[in-house]
Order: structure tokens, then C-alpha cells, then sequence
């Protein structure tokens, strides 16, 4: 049996989940993601790259990294805890300006695990919001500024226009002929550039930032229509389909956690 918690305070959101038989779609996170394997094997391919976390496995994440997940052992239950914490917070409690990269994807150290886990305990468990960002700073203190290293990356021009072109119309349908004679290629030629650059097709990076901003939108209106509305989606259904295959829990179960 599957069960998602979801709860979110001070600009981090914490999840509790508890898999057997679901697996996550390919997606990425805006926020860095810390996480810690309570018990089974999370297994998952990060920027392509098969992984597993075994029991007190500190999972590392960055943002934008493109992941999918699921359990690792058929026979024994999944349990492991989140903390989403958004890429401004995370820098101003470690004392960066610059984005900067978590240069492993797997940790075992108790210390780190630990404050993990109290900062996604305190959060699903709704404590006081200066408790949360004592543990925040606790959190943060796990890593010396000679830990990370900086993001060189430079995307390829043609790819960053199209992310942006897509990236601005999420409320449509996207028009991959448009895209395409915009950038003066034909749509085939386009969608496998796109994929060749990013591991993803156009439609998946489409559908990705489309829940990633209409989550966003659900937070802070509490109104699963309007958000349906915003963002294009057919009916409740179809939003809950979608959400669930990146999150883990229905658009409606998630806006009922956030009460």
C-alpha cells in the first residue's frame, strides 16, 4: 500500500513515503532535496545514472536534476523521508550567493541523517517555525563552503530558447510546429536535439514545469479549480493523474494536506 504526507513550512516542504509496486515518472525538483532511506532500497537513475540508498542512505539532490524512483527490493516495503528546500533559502542558510552542486548523490554519515530527520519531523509534525529554522541552520552546518562546487554548466542556446519559449507558455497546449519554425528546423529535428540535450522530451519538460508551477499555484490559493483552470488541465482527473505520477499523491490528497 502506498501512502504520501506532505506538509510545508518556512519555504521547505517535508514528505513521508511508504512505496511497494509505484514508481516515479522521470521529473526533476526546482528545490535541493535531501533524503534519508528509513528502510528497503530506493533505486533510482539521477541524470541517467542508476543508483541505490540503502537503509540510512542520505539521498542528495540538486536542482533541476532529472531522477525518476521507485523500490528497490520487491519483496520489502520502501520508507524514506524528504525535505524540498528552495534553492533561495538553501544558499542563505549555507552561506552562498552563487547556485552551487552537491558533488554526491549518496551519503552515509549519522550526523547529516539525523538532522534530516528532524528537520522533515518537525515540519510534518507542524512545530513552531523558529524550531524549524534552528534546525535548518543545524542542517546547513553539515556542509563547509568547500563541500559544494560551483555550477559551470552552460546550456546550449538553441535548447535554453526553447526551454524558455516553453517555459512561458504553460497555460496552452504546446505547439511544437510553432517552436520548431521559431527556431528554423522541422519538429522531428527539434524534438531530438531536445532530447539529445536534456534526456527528456519536449513534452515531458512541458508536462514537468506545467505541475511543478501548478503545485505552486495550489499552495498558495488552496483551490484545486482554479488551478485546473490556470494551468490547462481537462478536468480533476486528468490534473490528479499527472500529479500523482510526479508526487506521489493526488493533486486533491495533496491540498488536503496543506489544511
Amino acid at each position: 500500500m502506498e501512502n504520501f504526507i506532505y506538509k510545508n513550512k518556512i519555504g521547505i516542504t517535508s514528505l513521508f513515503a511508504n512505496i511497494e509496486k509505484f514508481s516515479y515518472k522521470t521529473h526533476a525538483h526546482e528545490e535541493y532535496a535531501l533524503g534519508v532511506t528509513l528502510n528497503g532500497i530506493q533505486k533510482y537513475k539521477l541524470e541517467g545514472v542508476p543508483l541505490k540508498s540503502y537503509k540510512n542512505g542520505v539521498m542528495l539532490f540538486n536542482p533541476e536534476a532529472l531522477h525518476d524512483g521507485q523500490a528497490g527490493d520487491k519483496n520489502e516495503t520502501l520508507n524514506y523521508m524528504m525535505i524540498y528546500i528552495k534553492p533561495e533559502l538553501f544558499l542563505q542558510a549555507i552561506g552562498e550567493k552563487d547556485i552551487v552542486k552537491f558533488p554526491s548523490s549518496i551519503v552515509y554519515n549519522e550526523k547529516l541523517k539525523q538532522d534530516v530527520l528532524n528537520l522533515s519531523s518537525s515540519i510534518l509534525h507542524e512545530k513552531d517555525e523558529a524550531l524549524c529554522n534552528e534546525l535548518l541552520l543545524n542542517l546547513a552546518d553539515n556542509f563547509s563552503p568547500k563541500y559544494f562546487v560551483i555550477d559551470y554548466k552552460q546550456e546550449n542556446k538553441l535548447i535554453k530558447k526553447a526551454k524558455e519559449m516553453i517555459y512561458y507558455e504553460l497555460d496552452n497546449v504546446l505547439d511544437l510546429e510553432y517552436i520548431s519554425k521559431e527556431l528554423n528546423m522541422t519538429k522531428f529535428e527539434f524534438i531530438r536535439i531536445f532530447k539529445a540535450n536534456t534526456k527528456i522530451t519536449p513534452y515531458q519538460f512541458f508536462l514537468n514545469c506545467k505541475l511543478i508551477h501548478a503545485k505552486k499555484y495550489l499552495e498558495e490559493t488552496k483551490d484545486i479549480y482554479a488551478t485546473i483552470v490556470e494551468y490547462g488541465f481537462t478536468d480533476i482527473s486528468h490534473f490528479n493523474r499527472h500529479f500523482k505520477k510526479m508526487y506521489g499523491t493526488t493533486a486533491y490528497k495533496y491540498l488536503l494536506s496543506l489544511n
